[in-house]
């Protein structure tokens, strides 16, 4: 689920390092949606490095993010030495 917010970030406050992600991943999964005070918690969660509204602008980004991964608007890489599967199941 990490992203290239660095891309994305207008200011060097809104730029995620891929620890920060990897955090506010772990804590979208301790605090979930319905947890009170969930962006607080949040925020909380990744030691005063982000804003309330900082991780809750990140995780709005991730939602289009992975409506655009799921609709195939965004291609898959391959970073594996060979072809990826589908190529793998080809019949020729």
């Amino acid at each position: 689920m990490a992203s290239n917010s660095t891309s994305r970030g207008s200011s060097s406050s809104s730029q995620w390092t891929r620890q920060e992600d990897k955090a506010f991943e772990r804590a979208l999964a301790v605090y979930d949606t319905d947890t009170p005070d969930r962006w607080h918690n949040v925020a909380r969660y990744m030691g005063g490095t982000k804003s309330v509204e900082e991780v809750r602008r990140h995780y709005q980004l991730l939602e289009v993010d992975v409506a655009q991964i799921e609709s195939g608007g965004v291609p898959f890489h391959w970073y594996a030495a060979g072809p990826p599967p589908a190529k793998l199941h080809q019949r020729g």
